[in-house]
Parts: structure tokens; sequence; C-alpha cells
């Protein structure tokens, strides 16, 4: 048995893994260069996560999934949409 907290279930320490974590934070940083070099506008950048978004919630539900990762997955999205959406 190992002694990994994140391998023990529902006693188990959430925390975002490195993958996940430096994608977001490329993602962010990608969309806020391409509007402050005005190549993308803040509506379109919204846009953009809101498309994402739902094509996530098609996918799951079609695959009929709805698993707490994709749940968080698409509250950082609708995070980052309301974010860019104030700068509108």
């Amino acid at each position: 048995m190992s002694s990994d907290p994140s391998r023990n279930g529902a006693d188990a320490v959430h925390e975002p893994d490195a993958h996940g974590q430096a994608a977001m934070l490329l993602f962010e940083s990608l969309i806020h260069g391409l509007i402050a070099r005005k190549v993308l506008s803040v509506a379109d950048a919204v846009e953009i996560v809101d498309i994402a978004v739902e094509v996530r919630e098609d996918i799951d539900s079609d695959l009929g999934e709805s698993s707490l990762n994709n749940r968080r997955s698409l509250d950082m999205m609708t995070a980052i949409s309301a974010s860019l959406s104030r700068d509108c």
C-alpha cells in the first residue's frame, strides 16, 4: 500500500497535477498576451473560453460523465470567462 495521500480516495488532499497547472498558466498567458498585442479582442477571448465550456459540457453529456475533475475543469474555465468578461 502506498503512503501517498493523493492515492487514498476520499481522504486524499486535492492538488492539481503539474501538467494541468502548466497548461492553464500557458493558456491564460497566451490569451492575455494576444489581447495585449491587440491580436485578439477581449470579446473574442471570452467567446473562445465559452465555446470550450460548451464543448466540455457536450462531451460530458454525450458520455454520461459528470466527474469531480470535469466539474472542476468547467469551474476553472467559467472563472476565466468571467474574469475576461469584466475587461470588456
